[in-house]
């Protein structure tokens, strides 16, 4: 598995990152533990979760997938073979929510009990908070950076514009900037990231990590009507995708896959990896066999034809 650098910061990754959403959701506890061993196995890094995951489950609250983590990494002995990647700010189960310093600080206390380390290696700002000066939150990231706990900070689901204001604001008031940004991107959600993000992304030399990046499983290539998607624990991410140009992306992926004899997941996520902007994308799985598919497209070298056929078919 060849890393790559994140952004400017000495954080290396593998071209794939594992997305912890499924821990104690659609993966137990002991099928999470065995997906977190084969990963590592796979020479896969960075594993990213949230506070917040899973809190829109039937009975969570959130932290769920912090707290799987935590136990794995005290019974395994390898928290040092993981890039730890956490977040704050999304509503959680008890309605709290945002950046303000205090809320940053405690969270992070909070997270990291669970986790169960004694550092966060990557803390996003999950959203952004327009009712929180981003003076105070970069000051509340440069206090956990000082004390040792947190390595470094990212963004996600911010604006181009207020991407763009916050690295603004760290190089004028001297706090700790965003190294890397995760936005929403797929060969469905294309416009979001390429209209204006990828322009600030670049010209800052940030880090991109995608989540979504299989369009919650949209793009694997097991959903193919309706009525599979009403099958599925995700339907209510899933609606949107089946649409006519939806079926033209998956015709195009299947065409790719076929010609490479390899998964349409394993193809979509080529695909991100091959845009020159991206660092990795995120995406999980449930068994053994869907994670090694994933790992299967950090080898997968797409041609120049394959590369347009994709953008061809996915076009706005």
């Amino acid at each position: 598995m060849q890393y790559r650098k994140l952004g400017q910061s000495s954080i290396e990754i593998a071209p794939i990152v594992f997305g912890g959403n499924v821990f104690g959701w659609t993966a137990d506890e002991q099928q999470s533990f065995k997906l977190l061993d084969a990963l590592v196995d796979l020479g896969i890094n960075m594993v990213d979760t949230a506070n917040v995951y899973s809190a829109w489950a039937p009975g969570h609250v959130g932290g769920e997938s912090e707290s799987i983590m935590g136990r794995w990494f005290a019974k395994s002995g390898k928290r040092d073979k993981v890039v730890v990647a956490t977040k704050v700010g999304m509503p959680m189960g008890d309605g709290s929510e945002g950046l303000k310093k205090d809320y940053i600080i405690k969270s992070a206390e909070e997270s990291l009990k669970r986790l169960q380390t004694d550092h966060i290696d990557l803390y996003y700002a999950h959203k952004d908070d327009t009712n929180t000066p981003l003076e105070e939150t970069l000051g509340a990231f440069e206090t956990l950076i000082k004390d040792g706990k947190v390595g470094a900070i990212a963004s996600s689901n911010y604006s181009a514009e207020r991407l763009s204001e916050a690295l603004k604001v760290a190089k004028a008031e001297n706090l700790p900037q965003y190294i890397a940004h995760q936005p929403e991107y797929n060969l469905f959600d294309r416009a979001g990231y390429e209209s204006a993000l990828e322009k600030v992304c670049q010209q800052n030399e940030l880090g991109v990590v995608t989540y979504f990046s299989l369009a919650s499983g949209f793009l694997s290539g097991k959903y193919h009507s309706k009525a599979d998607l009403e099958k599925s624990q995700r339907k209510d991410f899933l609606g949107k995708y089946m649409t006519p140009r939806g079926e033209q992306i998956l015709a195009a992926l299947a065409k790719v896959a076929d010609a490479h004899q390899v998964p349409m997941a394993t193809v979509a996520l080529a695909w991100i990896m091959h845009r020159p902007s991206v660092t990795a994308p995120i995406a999980s799985a449930t068994s053994i066999s869907q994670l090694e598919q994933l790992a299967q497209a950090a080898t997968l070298s797409l041609s120049d034809e394959d590369m347009s056929a994709l953008n061809e078919a996915s076009n706005e």
